[in-house]
């Protein structure tokens, strides 16, 4: 990226560059939005293919924060996937939620310019105040940006300035651990694989621990030791399929706050990290 820098200092042009530097200091850009050269990013490979997740956005200098409520956050992502045969059409590979409404777009880097057009959205109504965190959201995500990404205690953030200075900042997500992460299958069901290769949990209703080994992509559990309640109908029919699925060796696929258990094509579950 070229910069133009500007000595600040009333000093006569017979002053040597480095009495002015130390005297005076410089300014790069204008406001304080400008780049760093030390966090531009270099190229789209810094950022894309990352989920990341909105944090705020900045309007005319005031801001508007993502509404910290646990599903709004675990839905909300922004994916930037550029595509240099994109058809200009309505819509891209570019996008994701803000919380509420699906989006995409498309989306050209160049060096730390991001560039969104094309930008589409579903129609839900929001309810405020993540309807209005939407809306400004979307009206400061489409057009030309010049982007910075800095790190902190291993979590980077990701900011895309405009040149009117509105702003949106964004953490990146990280997925959870498979094991530790108490994982959600439905209405009070759950379960928590241990590093000992051990898993509780809870059917709905039945509580149950037991033996699960975690290797290549698959889990392998042992005979599940269960709790004797009985539950009402509906209840104790969702406890044996889900007693069912979770037996013996099954696969299971990761993606991000999502585990996709399978035991056979058609008997699967899904699971939410809570």
């Amino acid at each position: 990226m070229k910069r133009t820098t500007r000595v600040k200092c009333a000093a006569t042009l017979a002053a040597v560059v480095t009495t002015l530097l130390a005297a005076c200091g410089t300014e790069s850009g204008a406001g304080s939005d400008s780049i760093d050269s030390s966090d531009s990013i270099k190229s789209a490979a810094d950022i894309a293919g990352i989920d990341w997740l909105p944090q705020k956005v900045t309007v005319d200098g005031k801001e508007y924060v993502l509404p910290k409520d646990a599903e709004t956050v675990q839905d909300a992502r922004i994916v930037f996937k550029p595509d240099a045969d994109a058809s200009r059409e309505d819509g891209g590979e570019s996008g994701g939620s803000v919380g509420c409404n699906s989006i995409g777009a498309d989306a050209e880097i160049d060096g730390d310019t991001v560039r969104i057009t094309d930008l589409v959205q579903t129609l839900i109504g929001c309810p405020d105040p993540l309807g209005e965190f939407e809306t400004r959201f979307t009206s400061v995500f489409e057009g030309t940006h010049k982007a910075r990404v800095s790190e902190r205690d291993g979590t980077r953030t990701l900011t895309l300035i405009r040149a009117d200075g509105d702003s949106i900042t964004f953490r990146e997500k990280t997925a959870p651990p498979l094991k530790g992460t108490r994982w959600s299958l439905g209405k009070n069901a759950y379960l928590t694989l241990t590093k000992n290769d051990t898993v509780t949990g809870s059917l709905g209703c039945n509580t149950f621990h037991g033996r699960a080994t975690v290797k290549d992509g698959t889990i392998e559990f042992g005979r599940l030791a269960t709790t004797r309640m009985m539950c009402a109908g509906p209840v104790m029919k969702t406890e044996r399929e889900l007693a069912g699925i979770l037996s013996g060796k099954v696969s299971y696929q990761q993606e991000h706050k999502t585990l996709e258990i399978t035991k056979a094509p058609g008997r699967s579950v899904t699971a939410r990290a809570e």
